[in-house]
């Protein structure tokens, strides 16, 4: 399939206007063809307009028919084949496998919102009939549905160029809300993000839908993010990426005269809890566990374990030891790209002058080859040293050597907010797990016990987002099917004739939906 370098608003392909990009070849470092033209103000105009006009329509699609789209999608992305394996491989330099269960995972979440859809459960349908003789007052017919907000703006994530991208779970959750949704690639991964925009407009065309419910902006600075951000017809953000751009995007959306939610996954450390009764019985095995996860895709995962906590002793030493010798077995893994490699490699350098370095991976034999390190330090020093307190996107890791619980608790409550908190645990690790499951509770969006925090679940339970700065927003997740109350809103219809109501409301119920009626759940 021949990547054409234009943008996607509506069903037009059309040429940017300002200074082209090439995505970079991480694993060689040599652009790849073609150009990227940027996109002007012009073409936010342009594509807000159309959004805007498809939103009414879009929003009262029936449930079948919202559903089908989003299972069109997915289809159309795995039948666009080995060439957008090729593409993404080529764009990030990631194994071939973690793309092609990457693609899995994509498709999988937009199978999961097409289900999701079809139940009608969002719509959180309560429905109050009148009672006309009640005493003092009557009461009025009242009923109530979530509508979605609006057309939202995606920005693509550089290190899920599938999953967190054009097509991923902010699109996703977004389309099955009745949102239009208007993607700003990624200019890591242009060519993917083409391929798989071209899938998604397809299926627009192919399911009847206004042009204006998806299109696709590329610029290679900030300006068309901003103004999809600011522009009045936007109502809302998905983001995933680092603190600095998503600050930027909220500060811009809290700035409009009409202020709107962003929802930015940012920066998360994920801090790991091992317990002396499960580091006693099996340092070595949690070493193992503990290298694997930090090492998978180099690192370059928002929950990548980044922290481990523990009270000082043989125990403990016994786990640095081990993972120290595998760590050093470990190879250089290419980065995403250059920009993520200098930016690890600069966080790697404030860690070196202020933590001890247990080990190191083994040195890099080619551009952009991010080397695993792990650190150690005394909880003293990470209270005292904002810079063994920041995030480093990559495979280093930090060792935080604690006196007591009482330290441990002090170092937990210092921490800011989190994506994840895993606890190490056995049976005799309960009690002490207890006292500080208050704490974690308060930091993190997800505790895991016994795991390790790469790889998320996509499923109706999971939760991808926690207190700032995880996210921007803490009473939401950007993974799961409840991404899709972010966008929506509830309304309510009071004393409404049958024939004005929406279908979900309606006396009926001609959608068979479980409503709450009367305050009783419907069977």
């Amino acid at each position: 399939m021949t990547l054409t370098g234009k943008m996607l608003i509506g069903q037009q392909a059309i040429s940017g206007d300002r200074q082209g990009f090439r995505a970079i070849n991480p694993a060689t470092d040599t652009p790849l063809e073609p150009a990227y033209a940027g996109g002007s103000g012009e073409h936010v105009e342009q594509a807000c307009a159309l959004a805007w006009a498809a939103f009414d329509t879009y929003r009262e699609t029936s449930l079948t028919a919202r559903a089908a789209f989003l299972e069109a999608i997915a289809d159309n992305i795995e039948a666009l084949g080995d060439a957008l394996i090729d593409r993404a491989v080529a764009e990030t330099g990631l194994p071939r496998a973690r793309i092609q269960g990457e693609r899995g995972r994509t498709c999988g979440q937009l199978r999961t919102f097409a289900r999701t859809v079809r139940a009608g459960e969002w719509l959180n349908v309560r429905v109050d009939t009148a009672q006309p003789e009640r005493q003092p007052l009557p009461r009025a017919d009242l009923r109530q549905r979530h509508l979605p907000l609006g057309p939202v703006a995606v920005f693509g994530a550089s290190n899920f160029p599938l999953a967190f991208s054009v097509a991923g779970g902010d699109t996703a959750s977004a389309l099955a809300a009745g949102c239009p949704v208007i993607v700003k690639a990624h200019g890591a991964h242009p060519g993917t993000s083409e391929l798989v925009g071209r899938a998604l407009a397809k299926a627009v065309e192919d399911c009847g839908l206004p042009q204006g419910v998806f299109s696709l902006l590329y610029c290679s600075g900030t300006d068309v993010g901003i103004a999809l951000v600011t522009d009045p017809r936007i109502k809302a953000v998905g983001f995933t990426g680092s603190r600095s751009g998503g600050l930027a995007l909220t500060h811009a959306a809290q700035a409009r005269p009409e202020p709107i939610a962003v929802y930015a996954e940012m920066s998360s450390i994920n801090p790991v809890y091992l317990f002396p009764g499960a580091l006693q019985a099996r340092a070595e095995g949690l070493a193992q566990g503990f290298v694997a996860s930090l090492t998978q895709g180099a690192g370059q995962f928002c929950t990548n374990p980044g922290l481990v906590i523990a009270i000082e002793g043989s125990a403990l030493q016994r786990f640095i030891a081990t993972a120290s010798e595998l760590l050093r077995g470990c190879a250089a893994q290419t980065m995403l790209t250059p920009g993520i490699f200098n930016a690890y490699e600069t966080g790697v350098a404030a860690l070196t002058e202020h933590a001890h370095v247990a080990a190191k991976g083994q040195a890099a034999e080619g551009p952009n080859q991010g080397q695993a390190h792990l650190f150690v330090t005394q909880a003293s020093a990470f209270l005292s040293n904002e810079h063994l307190q920041a995030e480093v996107f990559g495979a280093a890791s930090l060792v935080v050597v604690c006196a007591s619980d009482a330290e441990v608790r002090q170092v937990s409550e210092h921490l800011e907010g989190q994506l994840t908190a895993t606890l190490h645990v056995d049976e005799a690790d309960l009690a002490r797990a207890k006292t500080l499951l208050p704490v974690l509770e308060r930091k993190a969006g997800r505790l895991l016990v016994n795991g390790w925090p790469t790889g998320v679940e996509v499923c109706d339970a999971m939760v991808h987002g926690g207190p700032f700065p995880a996210t921007s927003d803490s009473r939401s997740t950007s993974v799961g099917t409840a991404a899709i109350l972010r966008f929506l809103r509830p309304v309510c219809y009071q004393d409404f004739p049958d024939d004005l109501l929406p279908g979900a409301l309606q006396h009926a119920n001609p959608w068979l939906l479980r409503r709450l009626l009367d305050g009783q759940r419907e069977a």
